[in-house]
């Protein structure tokens, strides 16, 4: 009897998928083990081992794990986090130097995706204008998913890195603001209350964020630099805060997050040690965390539920990629960047994650969108974060490798020296 208990008790726990917290954690901890150090046997970027054990563990998989509230609330720190760091490592004089480029680059990585995915719906793929529309919006967002290698190497300080994220924001905000003008137009319309009301509410988060909370960040830091642990609780309770004000504001807590970046740029990076502890803990937890739980939304069995829903998610991915590579490329042509610069601008501003999913899961819900729309967009995301992370990891090593060469010397300078 005390065996069959001891046996009862054992099946309990590993019944899938997994339900006690402690295991659920563990696995979680294993993979973000094991990961990297399996990628980098075979000389792939860390980032694609999360997603592809996401996949492996999640529901459409081994079902070891089921998306819930736990794995949901870590998923958004990690989130919420990456754009944090995008924000507090940005080099804002750098930023503000070049902040023309990074307009142009916004413009064009906005613009091109969707010229390209508006016509590959509703001429290639036959769906009607909203939904065109809806999923077109959809090419132009992006994620830093590939934004930790950018930090591995430590090219946070590259233009084309400032660009990049300066254009993310600017991408990313425009969508998410043109997603309810086009939820909108299908309930019959926007009216001047919208506008305005947007104008207001958004008016007065940047007033919170860039007038109120500067000040009171040095003061704090500056009472309790001593502290091991409050200037760093302090900053994770700016970052949520800011991305729920955001939420309030009408846009997304992505945004959020950025700004409380910005917002903290200077009073954090006065302090290497701060610094370094908000690099530590979301490199080691919170940003696999997400990156796992974005595998875990994809379903590779779509691909063979007959040709329909092959035809849709490869003209989506191929168009997506395509729209970012112009957008890129173009950006390197004006502003004369390297070829190795423009890769790390794709790299960036390739992949597909938060906004797009976003994005598309509210279409979906409003009848919008279809189940081959949905599932094709679940490919698209994992694909263009591979596709992001190789790319990515490429430019940095040869960044890296450019600024380790020692400078050639003229005939002249060496006859000199």
């Amino acid at each position: 009897m005390h065996n069959a208990d001891i046996l009862g008790r054992l099946t309990q726990q590993f019944e899938l998928p997994f339900s006690n917290p402690v295991l659920v954690f563990s696995l979680i901890l294993l993979i973000i083990l094991l990961a990297p150090i399996v990628m980098g046997k075979f000389r792939f970027p860390g980032i694609v081992g999360f997603i592809l054990a996401g996949i492996a563990i999640g529901p459409h998989g081994l079902n070891l794990l089921k998306k819930n509230s736990a794995i949901d609330l870590f998923s958004t720190i990690g989130l919420l986090y990456i754009m944090f760091i995008a924000g507090v490592e940005l080099d804002l004089n750098e930023f503000k130097q070049k902040k023309h480029r990074s307009l142009v680059f916004g413009f064009f990585t906005f613009c091109i995706p969707i010229l390209i995915g508006f016509p590959i719906c509703y001429y290639l793929l036959g769906y009607p204008l909203i939904t065109s529309a809806l999923t077109a919006s959809m090419f132009a967002t992006h994620t830093l998913v590939a934004y930790p290698i950018v930090s591995k190497y430590g090219m946070a300080k590259n233009e084309a890195v400032a660009i990049s994220v300066g254009g993310t924001i600017l991408t990313d905000t425009a969508v998410l603001i043109l997603l309810p003008v086009i939820m909108g137009a299908k309930n019959g319309g926007l009216g001047f209350s919208f506008w305005l009301q947007l104008m207001i509410s958004l008016s007065i988060f940047a007033f919170i964020m860039f007038v109120l909370i500067p000040p009171l960040a040095r003061w704090f830091f500056n009472r309790y630099r001593d502290s091991k642990t409050l200037p760093y609780v302090f900053v994770l309770f700016i970052v949520f805060l800011s991305a729920f004000l955001s939420q309030l504001a009408g846009v997304e807590p992505i945004i959020g997050a950025f700004v409380a970046g910005l917002a903290l740029n200077k009073a954090v990076q006065q302090s290497q040690q701060l610094m370094h502890r908000i690099d530590f803990v979301g490199n080691a937890i919170f940003i696999p965390f997400f990156l796992i739980s974005v595998g875990m939304l994809v379903d590779l069995r779509v691909l063979t539920r007959g040709p329909q829903a092959t035809i849709v998610a490869l003209s989506l991915t191929l168009g997506a990629l395509l729209g970012k590579w112009l957008a890129a490329l173009s950006t390197q042509k004006i502003f004369k960047y390297s070829a190795t610069q423009r890769t790390l601008i794709f790299g960036l501003s390739s992949a597909h994650a938060a906004a797009t999913l976003a994005i598309i899961l509210v279409g979906f819900k409003a009848q919008i969108i279809d189940d081959n729309i949905l599932n094709g967009t679940i490919i698209l995301i994992l694909v263009t974060c591979v596709v992001a992370s190789f790319a990515t990891e490429h430019a940095g090593k040869k960044l890296v490798k450019r600024l380790e060469e020692p400078p050639v010397l003229t005939e002249e300078e060496q006859t000199i020296g």
